[in-house]
């Protein structure tokens, strides 16, 4: 609990300045017009050369996701992995290069965790999230930060930005959920518009579970099976967050505090007559970070600043050892962007990072390791009618040092990467894509130092991706409202690639005994030959009722290749099933919908070996949700005074005059959801011997002002 006084600062510091805001801020006659929500899905936008796959706006607000990692299943050639429960850690990679392949950026910065090395995905909410994209390769901007050059796929987190509807100065969302686990779930978003070019945003979440629930446990050899509750899941959490937003001429800026501490039990595996366990653990994670945007003429700018601070607390045995294991980290991170555009097809670019590292805990003969980091970028696009072309190099310096045994040291490493698109068809929307790329990265501070041993022996690992697909965009929701009306397609898009991933020196965690600490090893080669599919479709089935229905599937065979002599030569790596798919559908009649969610992960192995006993059983599991939104009295609403019957009316003003429609983001909402999820009670495991939940429920209501 030592860190948790700067949660309740940071919540005091959110609410000093809403009370400075609502006390000085004036009313601004400026009118600014909000705009609707939009869902999009594996839409591209104009600039991008490899288009992301997105959710965002309603869509992503109907998947009955708990969390960005519930969101993120439904995006083709991701693998989530889960271990089980709503406090269990939830991480996630993309066509099984592993987790530390996959970069995460909050807002355009990338996040880091000293605890294990990844982004538990599970303690962001989607309260104020805006949209999720994804991103085989890289994304295609000229204008970002060398980072975002150097990992094999990307998750970009966006929070929401204020808007305010006419004559409206804030907005509040106030959310309370609860239902299986024994959820408390409280949130509340606030935005104020302090002037003109400043606004604020605040937000925070309480989350309080006990985490049992029942699971169906099979012995491998007997095949008995037995009813158990899953104990010592239980989670208390607080996140808050603060942001300030400021335009000026031609450019942009942002700051953010962002601030979550969390206290859980270690629920551990299930296996060999081991039903409970009593590990726990308490992590605070902090940062700090701003952002600068600015466009001249043919010149562009953008600077990165962040600092981090994550503690992690670990305690083996609550009921026999008080002795405890804390990590510290600590990450300063600086980036400084540049774009020119010579000529009007041609755009070049160069990206500089540096970042600093340092670890601290209180074992005996820790190393104390720290990393500085300089990674530069130059790179360049070329865009003529039919075709983007795009070429980037990223250098890599590493270097490492410790106060105890001996640090991993790296020559200077260089990575290519090229991307195209082609549009051959000027009146038909059909595009093809490519890209080769490229990729290194050092083993993390969770490889070398949070396992069992010291692992400065672990190689460095090398991926080289390919890929080539297409994709169909047909969007008739854009024409004119008369036409569109009466379309009973609306929007169709579908796409499709076939992938090849050579992975060297392959760094994989073994599952141990200890839930808390890992083995890192390497496989010398291994090779992935996939494809994803998706397709996203929109019907007008009748005047107010829509359906929307998003399809993924993807097939990947991700063997190890590293030594012909070992058993385990060919088979499959662990936990890279080949056949996944998702479906969502979504019905909208006013402001009543009905959403059903499919996820199918196929047969796996937990370890090398590709026998019975690693084997872990295909699963699907089905979730259905439904809400409805009651639309308030809108707050800028005139009542006209009741007239008599004897009673003239007015003058005709206001007939000649009418006044302006409020829109529906004027108006004051209450929200009602149900969700059901596992609605079969499908008995399944996504972590060997971490039983995931039966059905279980939850309920939200939400108000809107």
């Amino acid at each position: 609990m030592q860190f948790l006084p700067r949660s309740i600062f940071l919540i005091n510091f959110t609410f000093y300045i809403l009370h400075s805001t609502f006390c000085n801020a004036q009313s601004d006659s400026t009118k600014i017009y909000s705009l609707d929500s939009v869902q999009v899905v594996g839409k591209k936008t104009a600039n991008e050369i490899i288009p992301a796959q997105k959710l965002s706006g309603a869509l992503l607000q109907n998947l009955s996701s708990q969390s960005i990692a519930d969101a993120v299943r439904f995006f083709s050639g991701v693998q989530v992995k889960d271990y089980g429960g709503i406090g269990g850690l939830k991480t996630v990679n993309i066509r099984s290069m592993g987790t530390n392949q996959m970069g995460v950026f909050y807002d355009g910065i990338q996040l880091g965790n000293a605890q294990n090395g990844q982004i538990d995905l599970g303690r962001f909410s989607l309260d104020n999230i805006e949209s999720i994209s994804i991103y085989n390769g890289q994304k295609s901007s000229m204008l970002q930060s060398a980072k975002d050059y150097g990992a094999a796929g990307t998750i970009y987190i966006q929070t929401r930005s204020p808007q305010f509807a006419d004559n409206k100065n804030f907005n509040i969302t106030a959310r309370f959920k609860t239902g299986s686990f024994g959820v408390i779930n409280p949130s509340l978003f606030y935005e104020q518009k302090i002037s003109n070019k400043i606004s604020l945003s605040l937000s925070s979440e309480f989350l309080n579970a006990n985490g049992r629930y029942k699971y169906h446990f099979q012995t491998f050899n007997t095949h008995k099976d037995t009813v158990l509750t899953r104990k010592n899941g239980d989670i208390t959490s607080l996140r808050t967050e603060a942001a300030l937003f400021g335009k000026f001429n031609s450019g942009e800026w942002k700051f953010q505090l962002y601030n979550y501490h969390s206290e859980r039990g270690l629920a551990g595996y299930v296996s060999r007559n081991v039903y409970e366990h009593f590990d726990r653990q308490a992590d605070n994670n902090f940062f700090a970070q701003g952002s600068v945007k600015k466009h001249f003429r043919n010149y562009s700018l953008l600077f990165n600043a962040k600092y981090a601070n994550d503690f992690v607390r670990y305690t083996a045995d609550y009921r026999r050892d008080t002795t405890f294991t804390d990590y510290t980290q600590n990450e300063l991170y600086l980036s400084l962007a540049h774009s020119y555009r010579p000529f009007k097809i041609w755009e070049i670019a160069l990206a500089t990072d540096f970042q600093v590292n340092n670890l601290f805990s209180n074992r005996e003969d820790f190393g104390f390791p720290t990393r500085c980091t300089l990674l530069a970028a130059l790179s360049s696009s070329v865009k003529l009618n039919f075709a983007k072309i795009q070429a980037s190099l990223l250098g890599t310096f590493v270097k490492d040092e410790v106060k105890i045994g001996v640090a991993r040291q790296q020559k200077p490493q260089f990575t290519p990467a090229v991307m195209a698109t082609f549009s051959p068809f000027k009146h038909f929307p059909l595009d093809f894509r490519t890209f080769a790329k490229r990729i290194f990265r050092m083993p993390t501070f969770n490889d070398l130092y949070y396992t069992i041993a010291t692992n400065s022996y672990l190689k460095p690992e090398f991926v080289q991706q390919y890929d080539l697909g297409f994709e169909y965009i047909l969007n008739k929701s854009q024409e004119p409202r008369a036409k569109s009306q009466d379309r009973f397609v609306r929007n169709f898009s579908v796409s499709a690639d076939v992938y090849y991933n050579l992975v060297e020196n392959k760094i994989v965690a073994m599952q141990t005994s200890n839930p808390f600490r890992w083995q890192m090893t390497n496989f010398g080669m291994v090779k992935i030959l996939g494809v994803d599919f998706s397709a996203d479709i929109e019907f007008l089935l009748h005047k107010d009722l829509i359906l929307n229905v998003l399809a993924n599937y993807s097939f990947q065979d991700a063997r190890d290749y590293s030594r012909k002599s070992d058993f385990e030569y060919g088979h499959l790596i662990p936990y890279a099933p080949q056949h996944c798919a998702t479906a969502a559908a979504n019905f909208q009649y006013k402001n009543f919908r009905l959403n059903y969610c499919f996820i199918y992960t196929g047969e796996r192995f937990s370890r090398k070996g590709n026998i019975a006993e690693n084997h872990i059983r295909a699963f699907q599991t089905h979730d259905v949700s439904a809400g409805y939104v009651f639309l308030l009295e809108p707050r800028a609403k005139s009542q006209e005074p009741r007239r008599t019957k004897n009673q003239e009316p007015k003058a005709k003003k206001s007939q000649e005059e009418p006044r302006a429609k409020t829109s529906k983001e004027q108006s004051k909402k209450l929200i009602i959801n149900l969700d059901i999820n596992n609605i079969f009670n499908q008995h399944y495991e996504v972590i060997l011997n971490y039983p995931m939940p039966s059905t279980n429920f939850k309920i939200g209501v939400t108000l809107e002002l």
